[in-house]
């Protein structure tokens, strides 16, 4: 007995309820693995922010906050570290680079991060990528300004545009530094990481737009111009952290110990990985209830197909009645059920990969632009595949139960008439 295209043109025949309980397992498939990717594709972008760094320096504080201000440009330092603490520590001899980084200022909603030519030079993200540049050239003025891709292409900065910087954090309401403006220099080439949503400028630029400003806000009657200000020695006072790159990571611990011992000033001194991975720890709730989500859908499709054909044996009688007739066992009535369990599983399996590709090609540049994250249309993975087999085998057992069903139904059953 033919039994797939017997159970295909079964379902053509109760084609209004078979589609929906395709579209319903469709729906859940396209969510449970459009969320398991999006959600693997943030891990990794979330761990490659930062790579090849192994210490983050920044005043007395709690590890998470110094990450999400140092590398994330999220919230604000307690306090800075002095100039010249800075500089007494970056002469230790285990240490191979530093990158000091100055916060605090910010232009239409965008963070500004004063750094020096070594942030080019030692930064890495990814995989121990280095940072790129799609147009420009890093700082050769007082007042060049290095935009992350996502700045340049939002407010539709070119090399040469002028550009003001904001006192301080937010989009309104704030005194600006219209005196002293910034020319863009560079642009970098896209990274998927917040290096995208950062406008960098030298630490000078950052001394120089402050030189005539005290407690946050300009002194009345001392006002110097920018021609003024680039013949000055422009040596920062303080900056609000540094990242470090050793000689040997053998030694990474007793650097460490060395800064959060440091006597001169309170200082905190980060494994950029630990720190990563407590703070993935804490978003892991919200990661935990998207996967439930996602479970608790793929259920209800199943037990929405588990009910359609448990309903259909009791419609179905003298059909199987009439099966049985012309010879059909029992065993291939029991298959009979199982197989259009597993074509409508199939089937929707198939629309809901179809629907889950076509979300991400259609969404993929606005995630990317809205939130830096880079999901590729890839073929499914292991893990994928692991979803997709575990939903096959769920929605065979949920055919099961109403095949046993049928299954046990005799001829003299089917045929009889009840009153």
């Amino acid at each position: 007995m033919r039994l797939f295209p017997l159970a295909y043109r079964s379902l053509l025949n109760r084609r209004a309820t078979a589609a929906l309980t395709v579209l319903a397992i469709a729906l859940s498939v396209t969510l449970l693995l459009g969320v398991e990717r999006i959600r693997m594709e943030a891990r990794t972008s979330f761990g490659n922010t930062v790579s090849g760094t192994d210490l983050i320096v920044g005043a007395r504080g709690g590890s998470i906050q110094l990450l999400l201000y140092a590398v994330f440009r999220v919230g604000s330092a307690t306090n800075d570290i002095s100039w010249s603490s800075y500089s007494e520590l970056a002469a230790d001899p285990a240490i191979a680079w530093t990158i000091p980084i100055s916060l605090g200022d910010s232009h239409r909603g965008f963070r500004v991060l004063g750094t020096t030519d070594d942030y080019f030079r030692y930064f890495r993200f990814g995989e121990r990528r280095p940072l790129g540049f799609e147009s420009g050239a890093p700082f050769a003025d007082v007042f060049d300004a290095v935009l992350g891709a996502d700045v340049a292409r939002t407010l539709g900065y070119k090399l040469g545009d002028r550009m003001i910087v904001t006192h301080g954090i937010g989009t309104g309401g704030l005194s600006q530094h219209n005196d002293k403006p910034f020319r863009v220099a560079g642009i970098l080439a896209k990274t998927g990481t917040p290096v995208d949503r950062t406008i960098h400028v030298s630490l000078a630029g950052i001394e120089a737009i402050h030189i005539d400003w005290r407690g946050g806000a300009r002194v009345p009657g001392f006002k110097f111009s920018a021609e003024d200000v680039r013949k000055m020695a422009l040596q920062p006072k303080t900056v609000t952290a540094f990242l470090v790159g050793l000689k040997s990571r053998l030694g990474a611990f007793k650097v460490l110990r060395r800064i959060n011992a440091y006597e001169r000033e309170p200082l905190t001194a980060i494994l950029p990985g630990v720190a990563l991975h407590e703070l993935w720890s804490l978003l892991g709730t919200a990661e935990t209830a998207l996967s439930a989500i996602s479970y608790m859908v793929l259920g209800t499709s199943l037990l929405g197909m588990l009910t359609m054909m448990l309903a259909g044996v009791n419609e179905r009688r003298r059909e199987m009645a009439i099966l049985r007739s012309v010879g059909a066992q029992s065993r291939h009535i029991f298959l009979l059920f199982v197989c259009e369990a597993l074509v409508l599983t199939v089937t929707g399996i198939a629309l809901g990969l179809a629907l889950m590709y076509g979300g991400l090609f259609a969404a993929q540049p606005f995630i990317e632009g809205q939130y830096g994250l880079y999901i590729p249309i890839a073929a499914p993975g292991g893990r994928d595949g692991m979803f997709l087999a575990l939903i096959m085998g769920a929605g065979l057992i949920a055919g099961a139960a109403p095949a046993y069903r049928a299954y046990r139904q005799s001829l003299a059953d089917g045929m009889a008439i009840r009153t």
